[in-house]
């Protein structure tokens, strides 16, 4: 039996230590702040309950088969999922709507036909074709398998198919997932759709290599999931797994360096000046801090970077109280789209602009009691991806960036400004307290292709006896990612070097 030492409780740092306990390691989480959870948390105020990190879940398996290998109750009997159907709804600049079904290839196309014109849900359709070969080219390499030692062959290699041109008489291949809905979706509206859900992750489309099509490839395949009660019952049923098996949490204490003996990671020393011995230490923090931790580099030579990627993306978040319940037919998750989306990543790869514009902006209107007083009230949160370098301590860009998001909104929520109580606003600030991450930016999912800069460094490091785990190591950001880098890191420690992941 093993000693773990774990740096932070976030949501990969809670799967590793759930899946080295019940391997009979013996576990303690070590948390600067006073709870678990990460960037996964909850505000409450009058009766009212938000989700201030992620509101909805994909890919609800990695967190199944978590459940499954650490004990006898399966998710379902701990959290309630509920598929969220439509599964969004996308208010576009021109002013045209479109509602999609949740994980239906042909709901989809219908819908996209009847609402954008004929043949657009055709070539929406097509695009998914290609998005799947592209999903099953890097599905067992980025998030199955620790990142292979010859990842350069990742880094160069787009997986995303090229695509026949007639008038050309070849094929042409996308290069970003921006020239994928210029070549290949030939509608505005359609690029949107998909720029918005590579933008989800703080990706910039412009930049971002089109094996980002597996994104909303992700989405459609798996559906979009909500936990009944809001996803931080996700974050209290990992937190309570651990528990069960005798995972000790140690809140409070801040972390401030990796003790090394003969070599390796021999423990961690604590603010206070103690020292916790350890036989291996999983850190979940960014790469920035975890050099701090150990005052020396961690990767080889040529490795995959281990800063993150700039420019550095967050989520402003404002958190609404209405008075008056739900109308019928309101949507669970509404997109309303930016009116000028060249601006919006323009001011996202380089803030500081005089001209301000409205982000896109994402609805969450849960139909959930728990979230609220009574059916007399609903709690809505509304959020847009921003750069965490747009000067959020300056009061005025925090009331510019509110009124954008409350005049988005409005066409979600009807009557919205009239039927407002109060409203919270969270910056970057509140993510970077609660995280510890510089700026609270907020890492993308690991992408093939462009060069390596979108791949995140290994799991391992190069002082034995210290791993990565969490958004910021390989496989990236994203609740599925966190709990998959979670079993990564459990494999490793559980069944050394060899360990090529689940089978």
């Amino acid at each position: 039996m093993a000693r773990i030492a774990v740096i932070g409780a976030g949501m990969g740092a809670m799967a590793a230590a759930a899946r080295l306990a019940v391997a009979g390691h013996r576990v303690t989480v070590y948390e600067r702040t006073e709870t678990y959870g990460g960037a996964v948390r909850r505000f409450e105020r009058d009766g009212f309950a938000f989700d201030t990190g992620p509101g909805l879940l994909s890919l609800p398996a990695v967190y199944r088969d978590l459940f499954l290998k650490t004990g006898k109750e399966p998710l379902e009997d701990c959290v309630e999922l509920v598929q969220v159907d439509p599964s969004s709804r996308h208010v576009f600049a021109d002013g045209s709507q479109v509602s999609l079904p949740n994980a239906s290839r042909a709901g989809v196309v219908a819908a996209l036909d009847e609402a954008l014109g004929a043949g657009a849900g055709q070539r929406w359709g097509d695009f998914l074709v290609r998005a799947r070969e592209a999903w099953d080219r890097t599905r067992r390499p980025l998030l199955e398998e620790p990142l292979w030692p010859n990842w350069q062959v990742l880094a160069e290699r787009e997986p995303y198919p090229a695509v026949p041109h007639k008038r050309l008489l070849r094929t042409r291949r996308a290069s970003t997932t921006a020239e994928i809905g210029a070549w290949e979706l030939r509608d505005e509206r359609l690029a949107a759709l998909l720029d918005s859900q590579v933008l989800a992750y703080g990706l910039d489309p412009r930049t971002a290599p089109a094996s980002a099509a597996v994104l909303p490839y992700m989405e459609h395949a798996f559906g979009t999931w909500y936990v009944r009660g809001g996803i931080r019952e996700l974050a209290r049923a990992v937190y309570e797994r651990c528990l069960e098996r005798k995972v000790e949490f140690v809140f409070g204490a801040e972390v401030t360096g990796v003790v090394e003996k003969d070599g390796r990671a021999a423990g961690v020393e604590l603010a206070d000046s103690t020292v916790a011995e350890a036989d291996h230490v999983v850190a979940d923090v960014d790469p920035a801090r975890l050099r701090a931790l150990t005052e020396r580099p961690l990767d080889e030579d040529g490795d995959v970077r281990a800063a993150p990627r700039s420019p550095l993306a967050t989520r402003f978040t404002v958190l609404l109280a209405l008075r008056g319940g739900r109308e019928d037919g309101a949507v669970h998750r509404t997109v309303v789209h930016a009116p000028d989306a060249e601006t919006e990543l323009d001011l996202l790869a380089s803030p500081g602009g005089d001209r301000p514009v409205c982000p896109t902006v994402t609805v969450l209107r849960p139909d959930d009691p728990a979230l609220r007083p009574d059916d007399a009230h609903e709690s809505v949160v509304l959020s847009a991806v921003v750069s965490a370098e747009a000067g959020w301590e300056q009061q005025d860009t925090v009331r510019r960036c509110t009124d954008f998001l409350l005049e988005a909104a409005g066409s979600a929520v009807p009557g919205l400004r009239e039927r407002l109580l109060w409203h919270e606003v969270r910056t970057p600030e509140h993510t970077e307290s609660e995280t510890g991450v510089r700026l609270g930016s907020v890492p993308a999912p690991s992408l093939a292709a462009g060069q390596g800069r979108f791949l995140h460094p290994s799991n391992s490091t190069r002082l034995p006896g210290l791993y990565r785990v969490g958004g910021w190591s390989h496989p990236g950001g994203g609740l599925p990612h966190a709990g998959m880098s979670g079993a990564l890191v459990a494999g490793l420690i559980v069944e050394g070097p060899r360990f090529r992941g689940s089978q």
